[in-house]
């Protein structure tokens, strides 16, 4: 039979990934990164130039926000299901929905509550305060919440290619909306391009989810038990994501407070290219997580696997960061190449210790051993915050990169020194 041009080149995708599922759905997972990445350098390509430096600084910090309302609303259920989905059999649409449910619930509660606050916490982004801007900003930071579980489900019922094409989706629909908004002269075009391509993305992502993938998965997965205190695991998961979330989403708001909306500007479009590595780290390390639970037997030998195998990957990418800078950063415009390059490399070389930390964390999650999960994500969120709050005032937004990269270096020394006792074989479920 012929194929279609669709299938070969599905086809010739699955030839070219590796055969083990640790591997290949990390590579599915960091073709979705690189692709929203891509996707994501060019809408802000397009945002620096068609709007000025002030509200590309105001809407990045408020969508800093959001990200990190986002985090804090989900309750880390994204990774929570990629741990007990693949086992959950007939129970995986009421797991599902019953997440979503939560999350969404707790992140219109947390986004209300910090609208309160922005004349305290955040005064710049007062512009958020008007009614309807308000309403949107809360539905659309709630949507985001379950736009990140659908993530960790599609990854646990193993559609991680669907992972590609929701990114995709998002990414093409928001760069769309981008232009009709600068065309309209909206000062919130760019906030209001996210919002609309997150709620197509949504729709489509979840119908191909519900329809297709959890019913195949419950017909092919037999239930395992409900492993004990998965109550207990989710409060401790979702305590350690709070402090990795606040060190992730904090710091722009650092830098806008601290050196204003410009800097702001230099320090979320340099961290949002050096995101790329941490993203592949992160990637690898939720199909760590997703593979472990089906053969927990293999987790140290997976582990040094992945570690082997993306720290080349890692390696790659950041060395093009790093003799790109200007290059790269001159695509927004010539002040983002003569402010943030530097910022840039530095972010960039964090990314390659962080590999270590993103790694320990699944590992200790398959086992779960969450105390040392939040031990080591306090110890990042902690570092981060407080180096970049002692170091901008010394030496601007330069300083941000130097403790992104204190931080990480610091933290990867610790696990090198300590690896015996986390990544040594142990038997699975001890604590």
């Amino acid at each position: 039979m012929r194929r279609s041009p669709l299938g070969m080149l599905r086809a010739g995708v699955a030839a070219a990934l590796p055969g083990e599922p640790v591997l290949r759905t990390g590579h599915v997972l960091a073709v979705s990164s690189l692709v929203s990445a891509g996707l994501g350098f060019f809408f802000w390509t397009l945002a620096t130039h068609w709007y000025d430096e002030r509200i590309v600084g105001l809407s990045s910090s408020a969508l800093a926000a959001s990200l990190m309302l986002t985090g804090i609303g989900q309750l880390n259920l994204n990774d929570f299901l990629v741990r007990f989905v693949p086992t959950a059999g007939r129970r995986t649409r009421r797991l599902v929905l019953t997440c979503y449910a939560a999350s969404t619930a707790f992140t219109v509660v947390v986004s209300a509550v910090f609208l309160a606050l922005v004349p305290l916490v955040a005064p710049r982004l007062g512009f958020l305060l008007t009614p309807v801007t308000a309403i949107c900003f809360v539905v659309a930071t709630a949507g985001y919440a379950v736009f990140v579980l659908q993530d960790g489900a599609l990854t646990a019922v193993r559609m991680p290619g669907w992972v590609v094409g929701e990114n995709l989706i998002f990414a093409l629909v928001k760069i769309l909306l981008l232009a009709l908004g600068a065309a309209l002269g909206f000062f919130s075009g760019i906030l209001l391009s996210w919002a609309g391509a997150l709620v197509i993305s949504l729709l489509v992502a979840n119908f191909v989810l519900m329809s297709r993938g959890i019913p195949r998965h419950e017909r092919e997965t037999k239930a395992a038990p409900p492993p004990p205190r998965m109550l207990g695991y989710a409060t401790a998961d979702y305590l350690g994501s709070l402090f990795r979330v606040a060190g992730y989403t904090l710091v722009p708001l650092i830098v806008l407070n601290t050196l204003g909306a410009e800097q702001s500007a230099f320090y979320s479009v340099a961290w949002g290219v050096a995101y790329v590595p941490y993203l592949l780290a992160r990637n690898m390390g939720t199909s760590l997580l997703a593979e472990s639970v089906r053969g927990p037997e293999h987790l140290v030998e997976h582990s040094l696997r992945v570690l082997r195998h993306s720290g080349l990957l890692l390696g790659s990418v950041v060395l093009v960061l790093v003799v790109a800078a200007p290059q790269i950063l001159s695509i927004f415009g010539a002040s983002y190449a003569a402010e943030g390059s530097t910022l840039l490399r530095l972010l960039a070389l964090s990314a390659l210790p962080n590999l270590l930390l993103s790694v320990a964390i699944d590992v200790v999650r398959a086992r779960r051993r969450l105390r040392w999960a939040v031990a080591l994500q306090v110890a990042m969120c902690v570092l981060a915050l407080g180096l970049t709050r002692l170091l901008l005032p010394e030496v601007g937004v330069v300083g941000a990169g130097v403790a992104w990269l204190v931080t990480q270096c610091v933290i990867a020394v610790f696990l090198v020194v300590s690896r015996s006792r986390w990544l040594a074989p142990v038997t699975e479920g001890s604590s």
